[in-house]
């Protein structure tokens, strides 16, 4: 499973949080991409694992500009604890 101190975690859960309170995805749609992003193998160089993101935009779940608010808000607000 994954450990909430790794830094690409606690993007991941931001991420998702931030999604879900613009409205853009439901916590069904962040649970389904998070089991996705599991079941990717991690060791596999040539298919690296995707961002909770990209998984949500490839099954039509947000979209790119969508995807922009939610980097732009992590970014803005990134000096704040997650």
């Amino acid at each position: 499973m994954y450990d909430s101190r790794d830094p690409e975690v606690q993007y991941t859960l931001r991420f998702g949080e931030i999604a879900i309170l613009n409205g853009f995805i439901t916590f069904i749609d962040l649970e389904e991409a998070l089991a996705e992003q599991i079941s990717t193998d991690p060791s596999d160089e040539l298919r690296p694992r995707k961002r909770v993101g990209e998984i949500l935009f490839d099954k039509g779940y947000i979209t790119l500009n969508q995807i922009e608010i939610v980097l732009e808000e992590i970014t803005k607000n990134k000096s704040q604890p997650f």
